[in-house]
């Protein structure tokens, strides 16, 4: 049976308007920091970014890795942080969430852990690729079920799928051991369903913008920079990069098409330890 979905009145012919932001790693202290960047800072340095830019966005999708600590504070922090923007934000869990503490604690007026969001010509649906204990993903069964349910009941709507885990690899070695086991059946059977126009996550740390051409035409496929540390592409061991931490915005299109950039914070303020070894 489909649970209860969020709906916005956007009307059908007008864009559907999304910021994105992942992987901030919070602890319950705000002073902690991840191999050398206090996380609350950087995730603040994010949200100002944002504010600053005015975009129009109708909500916020928060794709994993709230907490690094699994605090309850952890993901209180991180309510208060995004409060001043005054959107509402669909959060979904990481690998390094515990899933219970975070429905428990995400909570807020604007706060929403329901799994699908109608929005304008859209449909969004939240799927959790996480497994328990695990830093890798897999999408199961039920998470497949749940989209093919999802789109029969709307299936005049464009679909936009978010996860945590990437589903295609990242050509980083050591960071690919961690992707999605099941990804390329998972890419395989979503990709047989026209209403599907992209695929969207975090984990990797960084920014990838690829397209994926089937029988039903192009398939988009975005992985978003952290909103703290960043890894290096293309690296086959541990490494950090120098990139500031950043997000993702997209411009749903009545007609399909989707239009999206990454931005990142200014200036070098956060800067890792990039000697560090693991995290």
């Amino acid at each position: 049976m489909l649970k209860e979905a969020i709906s916005y009145s956007i009307d059908d012919n007008a864009s559907v308007r999304v910021v994105q932001v992942t992987d901030p790693h919070l602890f319950a202290d705000p002073d902690a920091q991840l191999l050398g960047v206090n996380t609350a800072h950087s995730l603040e340095a994010v949200l100002n970014t944002i504010n600053a830019v005015h975009y129009p966005a109708h909500f916020m999708l928060a794709t994993g890795d709230i907490s690094q600590d699994y605090s309850s504070e952890s993901y209180h922090n991180f309510v208060r942080a995004i409060a001043p923007l005054e959107l509402p934000c669909h959060y979904l869990p990481g690998n390094h969430d515990d899933p219970r503490i975070m429905h428990l604690n995400m909570q807020g007026p604007n706060i929403y852990g329901q799994r699908r969001i109608l929005a304008g010509n859209w449909q969004i649906i939240m799927l959790d690729s996480t497994v328990r204990g695990k830093p890798g993903g897999h999408m199961a069964d039920s998470e497949i079920e749940i989209i093919k349910s999802a789109v029969a009941d709307q299936p005049d709507r464009h679909t936009l799928l978010v996860m945590h885990h990437n589903p295609i690899l990242v050509n980083c070695a050591w960071l690919d051991q961690h992707c999605m086991d099941n990804g390329s059946d998972f890419i395989e059977q979503v990709a047989e369903i026209p209403q599907v126009k992209g695929l969207l996550w975090g984990h990797v740390h960084q920014k990838l913008d690829q397209e994926h051409r089937g029988k039903h035409g192009i398939m988009h496929l975005m992985a978003t920079p952290s909103t703290c540390i960043q890894f290096k592409p293309q690296s086959s061991y541990f490494a950090l990069d120098a990139l500031q931490p950043g997000y993702r915005l997209l411009e749903l299109k009545a007609n399909g098409t989707i239009l999206t950039n990454v931005y990142r914070v200014p200036g070098d303020n956060f800067s890792p330890d990039r000697e560090a070894s693991g995290y």
